[in-house]
């Protein structure tokens, strides 16, 4: 790791007011600014970083060299914009705070923004290189924002007149750029001479470029070793915790199968004995509604035979059988046998009556408008009589026979 003392020199002047760098000109300065300054004293301990303005009333330094990190990024706030830059003067006062800092051990470098254009002429700018090259002081360009034709050229001479084994850097930023600082991320600038950058800036690259480091949990243990440690300490109590629930709930399951298989046996012989005991009662009943058709059925073909005698006996039989049964039954078959019997004796008296040619005369007489001389009132009579004497006849014979 390399132990250095850095100044860096802001482009505070009214072309930072545009807006072709995301958000603006000054902002996109203000976090690359922001970026290398933690890049610079993560690095390193005992690295130191300083910072002034170029532009305004004056060349003013904000911060004098130092590892204070939130002392740094403290005095970007509040920043006035406006005047034009002066970079011939800002590198003299940037090398002068280098030349007055506390550990002499620490390597001089500058880091100049440049956004704005040029008044120095070339000469001048080679002059101020190699005084800082005849001092050990290397210097990192940043050029951005305006590109006239001399600024460009301007600039590669003072580098060309500082550079020495390659310490020197310069970086082009054409307008347009979405974002200052992701650029200087993959730059020597920000990653350092010749150790392929720090943990901060390595940390720093892989965020830009997908999320993703090198190191077990995003954390370099060489930077911050105690927090490697417990960001590993608590993964390996998160993996063991997560075990031990596997394991337990594993445990729960299988005692939950084993629970289940016994009710389900003895459910299984239940509904076994239920469907047997269902079966044959339905057997049973259907065994009851055959004989009952048997029966029935047999019933009607005896009645529906030839022999009255049989149907009579058993109608005789069955209707016994009732009366014992039901007294009311017997009380309602006797009222029936007398009706039936004044029905018969009033037919003989009606027949008897009519036997009577003078009490039908007389009858007739007495109606009015009927002739008892009329022929047809006499054919009447007779047929009526006729039918008289053989019903009386018919009763005879079947008393006879019931005799």
């Amino acid at each position: 790791m390399v132990l250095e003392a850095t100044m860096i020199c802001i482009d505070n002047s009214e072309w930072m007011r545009n807006g072709d760098y995301a958000p603006s000109r000054f902002q996109a300065q203000a976090d690359a600014v922001n970026l290398i300054c933690g890049a610079k004293t993560q690095s390193n301990p005992e690295n130191t970083v300083g910072i002034l303005t170029m532009a305004g009333k004056g060349v003013r330094v904000l911060v004098t060299p130092t590892s204070d990190l939130g002392k740094i990024l403290a005095c970007m706030h509040g920043l006035e914009i406006g005047g034009e830059m002066n970079l011939a003067a800002g590198i003299q006062v940037a090398q002068l705070a280098l030349k007055h800092r506390q550990n002499k051990k620490q390597q001089q470098r500058i880091i100049v923004f440049a956004g704005s254009p040029i008044k120095h002429d070339k000469k001048a700018l080679e002059m101020i290189g190699r005084k800082l090259k005849k001092n050990n002081v290397a210097l990192d360009i940043i050029n951005f924002g305006e590109e006239d034709d001399g600024k460009t050229e301007k600039l590669e001479a003072l580098l060309s007149a500082v550079n020495s084994n390659d310490t020197c850097h310069m970086v082009h930023v054409p307008p347009g750029s979405n974002v200052l600082s992701d650029v200087l991320i993959s730059t020597p600038i920000f990653t350092g001479d010749g150790e392929g950058g720090s943990g901060f800036a390595a940390a720093a690259a892989a965020a830009a470029a997908g999320g993703v480091s090198g190191f077990e949990f995003g954390v370099d243990p060489n930077l911050d070793p105690e927090l490697a440690l417990a960001l590993r300490v608590s993964m390996e109590e998160e993996r063991a915790r997560q075990e031990a629930a596997a394991k337990k709930a594993a445990e729960e399951a299988a005692k939950q199968e084993k629970a289940g298989e016994q009710p389900s046996s003895s459910q299984d012989a239940t509904m076994t004995e239920s469907s047997n005991v269902t079966a044959s009662e339905t057997e049973n009943k259907r065994n009851d509604v055959t004989d009952e058709e048997n029966a029935l059925l047999q019933q009607a073909l005896a009645m529906s035979m030839d022999d009255p005698a049989s149907s009579h006996s058993m109608e005789d039989t069955d209707m016994s059988e009732a009366v014992a049964d039901d007294p009311e039954l017997a009380l309602a078959l006797q009222l029936s046998v007398q009706d039936s019997t004044k029905d018969s004796s009033s037919q003989a008296d009606m027949g008897n009556l009519l036997s009577d040619q003078s009490f039908v005369s007389s009858i007739l007489a007495s109606l009015p408008g009927v002739d008892p001389n009329d022929p047809s009132v006499k054919d009447l009579l007779a047929s009526m009589q006729n039918q008289s004497e053989s019903q009386g006849k018919k009763d005879e014979e079947k008393k006879q026979d019931d005799n």
